[in-house]
């Protein structure tokens, strides 16, 4: 049954119900004399419309909920650029959590699709999205598609980059939470053993992905009777962490010991010295993402869920030392 109110709004305006709800929600389709007959009798009536009922009716909320680890992560502000600029286009509206890290669960996923709270859900921790409620909600291995570029090639031109430059002794801050900082180390490690490289598990740190963990990563280098000649960070913000650690304890980045990062955040550049890196086209990745997940909540073909692989650099600056082979 039709609200009252509407149908208060419809006898003052001398119109049909379904002409009041189209003047709401489709206005352009309706002439400009009964947009001001219809919005003349809201205002007399001080009738507001329950969007949360429209929403519930018509099946959409054209929101789309975003899952950020953490708002303040330099690369993420790019994601997200490119994730609003899409978002815009296609008239959707971005309603954002933060995860501080964490994922979230499948079940967490579809109770918040079935309660019409957004018609899909971008997840940034591992670049993927949902638009359809996901089968075997308690699998724990459940990936959805994405839109990422090859984290393991990646890692494996950095490592074949740092052997290049006679490095032989590679040490890495990773994150096995993560799964693209997951396949950044298999990719490092896979390089590794094909180059006949001894891989020091004891150079090997897995760490939160934030300064204050790189830092105690660092320390913990510090700490060994030897050290590595380079260290592979799997994001720009642990490489830059280390750096500072590293220049602290009177260490020489890189004469005395080497370090990069990856995703070429805006500080990268900036960085005493510069940092190598692996460039991530963050923007162009937000702005795919949505696309995609659009065009799967409209049941289009290329809403279809493959993973879209999208292409890398890798950015030689000044944080590399070339030894002698």
């Amino acid at each position: 049954m039709a609200d009252t109110s509407i149908k208060e709004v419809a006898r003052l305006a001398g119109v049909s119900i379904a002409t009041v709800s189209r003047c709401i929600n489709k206005p352009e389709k309706v002439t400009e004399q009964t947009r001001l007959k219809v919005a003349s009798a809201i205002e007399n009536t001080g009738y507001t419309p329950n969007l949360l009922a429209q929403r519930f009716r018509s099946g959409k909320t054209n929101q789309i909920l975003v899952a950020v680890p953490s708002i303040g992560d330099p690369f993420f502000t790019k994601v997200m650029r490119g994730v609003r600029s899409a978002a815009n286009a296609l008239d959707y509206a971005i309603v954002i959590r933060e995860t501080r890290q964490s994922m979230m669960s499948a079940d967490e996923i579809n109770a918040t699709l079935e309660s019409k709270q957004a018609d899909g859900l971008v997840l940034l921790n591992n670049m993927t999205f949902v638009a359809r409620q996901l089968d075997g909600a308690n699998h724990p291995h459940l990936q959805p598609p994405a839109v990422q570029i090859d984290n393991a090639a990646a890692a494996r031109e950095m490592t074949e980059y740092l052997i290049g430059q006679g490095h032989r002794h590679i040490g890495m801050i990773c994150g096995r939470k993560k799964p693209s900082f997951a396949e950044r180390e298999r990719g490092f490690r896979k390089t590794m053993q094909e180059a006949r490289l001894k891989i020091n598990n004891s150079w090997i740190f897995d760490s939160e992905n934030s300064l204050d963990g790189a830092r105690s990563a660092a320390r913990r280098i510090l700490a060994c009777g030897n050290r590595p000649t380079a260290m592979f960070c799997v994001s720009d913000e642990l490489a830059i962490g280390c750096m500072h650690e590293f220049q602290l304890a009177g260490l020489s980045v890189p004469d005395d010991i080497s370090v990069v990062g990856f995703d070429d955040i805006r500080y990268a550049e900036v960085t005493n010295p510069p940092l190598t890196t692996v460039r991530q086209p963050a923007e162009e990745m937000g702005a795919r993402i949505v696309e995609k997940l659009c065009a799967a909540i409209r049941d289009e073909k290329s809403g279809e869920p493959e993973t879209q692989i999208v292409s890398h650099q890798l950015v030689t600056r000044k944080s590399v030392a070339l030894l002698n082979a």
